[in-house]
This record gives C-alpha cells, structure tokens and sequence, in this order.
C-alpha cells in the first residue's frame, strides 16, 4: 500500500470526526504497517497546514497550488487529503495539541521535524509574504517541536531572506574560520540530498522543497564568500 493509499484509508477510518479527532488521528497513523515514517510525515504536513490556515484565517489559491506542488497527489487521491485537511481545519482542539501529539510520532528525530517546519514555510510564503499571525504560528510550533532559536532562525532565514543572514542561512556563527563554514556548508548540502531526505521518511513526492533549500544554501555560501573577498 503507498502513501497515498494509506492516507486514504486513515481518512475513510477516521469518518466524520468528532471528538478527539488528532488522538483518533495518531492512532491510525501509528497503525499503519508502514509504520510511521512518511505516512507520519503527511499526515503531519497537511493537519498543520490546516491549522495555520485557520490561523492565518484565509486559505489563498497560492498556498493551495504550494501544497499540490509540494505533495504532487496523484489524480484520485486529492479528495482524501482535501478531506483530511478540512477535518482538522475545522476540529475545535487548537494547534497547539495537534503540535504535541504529531511531534510525537518523532520523538528525538529533530531532522524530521525540521522538515515539517521548512514544509510548512514553503506553503506559508507562497502568497510572498509569510504574515506575522503565520510567523507566530510557526515559531510556537518549533517550541513545541522542541526545537531551539538556532535551529527555527535557521528554517527562518532560508524563507525570509530579509529577516535573515547568510550566517543564519547556515546554521553557523560570523565569527568562524572559511574552513568551518567550508564543512558546514558541505554537510548542510549533504543532509539537503533527496537520497538522505528519503532515507530519514521524507515523502518522494515532497524532496523537490530539497531544490529551494539548496538555492537558499548556495546563495547564503556566495554571499559570504564575496563579503570576505574569498
């Protein structure tokens, strides 16, 4: 059964929802004999961004056509994850909940996390601009991903280059030496490779945001590389 089948199944299961619907969520997920890698990694992306819909209190045509360029759902398929998207966008338990209980699908798997984040800001700037009620929605995410200032100032500065550095861009301090900020740059791209990403549950379908994360590395790169006359 592939992922899109799976999620087909887990909406079909959940019915109309109700109460307790992202317990009831959770435990279909987690159910799945594909256990919970990228069936876990979709449910998350398309209930979180339904969430931030509602807080951002509109869905734009923009940040619809990002999540099908994202996902890239196979033709049969979009009214299961319209569906599941709806459900959650309209379920009274706040975000914050579905937060917790979807971060633990991953638990010590920051990686994956930052994934979801870096997901979640694609859909967020698809309009051009990610507005301050989205920016709050994922910065208390990244709180409840337990993730620290670093690593969402990381995310941040990839997506909103103005808010940003090319330091931050990398994940690495002003002060350090062209060698270190050679070797972080290389292992950033290494971990940015759609093989890597994959390996650690990453949908095939959602590795092209790999290609906007490597401009964002290699632009970062070069700007620090002609700031220092390197």
């Amino acid at each position: 059964m592939n992922i899109w089948s799976s999620i087909g199944a887990i909406v079909s299961a959940i019915g109309a929802g109700g109460a307790q619907l992202i317990d009831r969520l959770v435990q279909l997920v987690l159910a799945r004999p594909e256990g919970t890698s990228s069936v876990g990694f979709t449910v998350a992306m398309i209930a979180l961004s339904a969430k931030m819909a509602k807080a951002d209190g509109v869905v734009t045509t923009d940040e619809v056509l990002a999540f099908r360029d994202l996902f890239e759902v196979p033709p049969g398929e979009e009214a299961n994850v319209a569906r599941l998207f709806n459900l959650a966008k309209q379920d009274i338990a706040g975000f914050e909940t579905y937060a917790k209980k979807l971060a633990d699908l991953f638990p010590y798997d920051r990686k994956t996390l930052l994934d979801i984040l870096d997901g979640l800001f694609y859909i967020a700037k698809a309009d051009g601009v990610v507005h301050q009620d989205e920016l709050s929605f994922l910065e208390r995410v990244s709180e409840i991903f337990g993730l620290d200032a670093r690593e969402f100032s990381k995310v941040l500065a990839r997506h909103v280059r103005e808010r940003g550095n090319p330091y931050a861009v990398l994940g690495i301090s002003p002060d350090a030496s062209p060698e270190d900020i050679k070797a972080q740059y290389r292992r950033e791209v290494r971990e940015t490779h759609p093989d890597v990403m994959i390996a650690r549950g990453v949908p095939e379908e959602f590795v092209r945001i790999a290609n906007d994360r490597l401009a964002a590395l290699n632009a970062a790169y070069a700007q620090i590389n002609a700031e220092r006359g390197l």
